[in-house]
C-alpha cells in the first residue's frame, strides 16, 4: 500500500507534476493538496496522512522558527520542505527532508523514504533508551546548528566525546538526521 502525502502547495503545475511524478513509483501517492495552512489540521484528520510535503514559501516569516506549534494535530508526521527559492539553510533544517524542485522521481522517492525513516514518535522514541543528561545537553546544541566544536567549546568537554554522546544519541533514537533528531529535541520538549 502507498505512503499517503498531503502536499500544500501554492502553484497548480507545480501539485500536478509532483503527484504525477509519485503516481509512477510504488512507493508514495499525493492523497491530498492544499494551498492553505489553515486547513493543514482538517486535512490531516480526513486523510491520515503519512507524510506532508511542504512549500515553505507559504510559512509566514515571522512564524518559520514556530511553525511545527502552529500545526498541533502534524507533530507525529514527518514534515518535508519542496524547495524552489532559496531558503536559509538553517530553516530548512527545521524539516525532516528537503525536495528540491529539479530533482528526478528517484531522487524524491529517496528523500520521501529518508524523511519516513528518520522520525520517530515521541511515544515510541521514549521506549527506546532514556538519553543521558550530557546527551540531552549535545543534543540541544545540535539541534541549535551548532557544530561539533562549537558543542564541545560550549560544553567544556573534548570534540571526541561530543562525537561518542552523537553516535549514543543515534543509536538510542535510531534517528540519523539532524533535521530528525531536531524535530525529536522538539517533540520531547528539550528546546526553550
Amino acid at each position: 500500500m502507498k505512503k499517503r502525502i498531503l502536499l500544500i502547495e501554492k502553484s497548480p503545475i507545480v501539485a500536478a507534476g509532483f503527484a504525477t511524478i509519485l503516481q509512477k513509483q510504488a512507493t508514495f501517492e499525493v492523497s491530498s493538496v492544499t494551498d492553505n495552512l489553515s486547513r493543514i489540521s482538517e486535512r490531516i484528520v480526513v486523510d491520515h496522512p503519512d507524510l506532508i510535503v511542504l512549500n515553505p514559501s507559504l510559512v509566514d516569516y515571522s512564524k518559520r522558527n514556530t511553525f511545527r506549534s502552529l500545526i498541533p494535530d502534524a507533530q507525529n508526521i514527518p514534515i518535508v520542505a519542496l524547495v524552489y527559492h532559496y531558503f536559509d539553510q538553517q530553516w530548512l533544517k527545521s524539516f525532516n527532508g528537503v525536495i528540491e524542485i529539479n530533482e528526478d522521481a528517484e531522487k524524491i522517492n529517496s528523500q520521501l523514504t529518508d524523511a519516513l525513516n528518520s522520525f520517530i514518535e515521541p511515544s515510541e522514541s521514549s521506549e527506546l533508551y532514556e538519553l543521558s543528561d550530557r546527551e540531552r545537553e549535545v543534543l540541544v546544541e545540535l539541534s541549535k546548528g551548532l557544530s561539533n566544536k562549537e558543542i564541545a567549546d560550549k560544553l567544556h568537554i573534548s570534540v571526541h566525546t561530543v562525537i561518542t554522546h552523537r553516535k549514543n544519541i543515534i543509536k538510542k533514537t535510531g534517528i540519523k538526521s539532524v533535521a530528525g533528531l531536531t524535530v525529536y529535541a522538539m517533540l520531547n520538549n528539550l528546546m526553550e
